[in-house]
């Protein structure tokens, strides 16, 4: 028999967690690795629009890296089970990128507003659902014990999709949209 999508289980508005725990869809854990899920489909539509085949990759790792902070948040806290983890490594491979990037780019001057290419509105769209990812996993923290190395993953992540935006608008020619503020 071939596996189906639908379970049924979640017709009244609930959902499980991996070990079991079933939550109302509407739960802050819910919320949070939901908002992950939406973070990493922004990352694969970005990963489609990018064309250098090293950011193609690099972007690829950080949807695994998604995936894995999703499963963090989809397990049950109470159940002791072993999800997948992040590391400081995978921290460290984001602060080189944007330390790499921000070599070959002019000192930031302004306030940028998103846009001057798609590409790089899509890495701005991305960024900003990645610090509402962070937002959540925060409010969640609040409640129940997060990892804190996952806060630290979606912080750094959201600094390396600003510069990453700024760093493709440069190699694609495109201006920065500057901030100008009413006098």
């Amino acid at each position: 028999m071939a596996f189906k999508i639908y379970t049924k289980t979640g017709d009244a508005g609930e959902t499980g967690l991996f070990g079991g725990q079933r939550l109302p869809k509407s739960h802050l854990r819910i919320d949070a690795y939901g908002t992950v899920d939406e973070l990493n489909t922004y990352i694969g539509l970005l990963r489609d629009v990018v064309k250098n085949e090293f950011y193609r990759n690099v972007l690829k790792e950080i949807q695994d890296r998604l995936f894995t902070i999703g499963s963090n948040l989809s397990t049950d806290p109470a159940k002791n089970l072993d999800p997948p983890d992040i590391t400081t490594d995978d921290i460290q491979l984001l602060e080189k990128q944007i330390d790499e990037m921000e070599d070959s780019l002019p000192p930031l001057k302004n306030f940028i507003l998103p846009g001057g290419h798609s590409t790089v509105s899509f890495c701005h769209i991305a960024r900003t659902v990645c610090r509402r990812a962070e937002r959540l996993t925060v409010g969640l923290h609040l409640t129940e014990p997060v990892e804190p190395l996952l806060l630290r993953y979606l912080n750094r992540l959201s600094d390396y999709l600003f510069v990453l935006g700024r760093k493709l608008g440069k190699d694609l020619g495109a201006d920065e949209v500057i901030w100008t503020p009413r006098k």
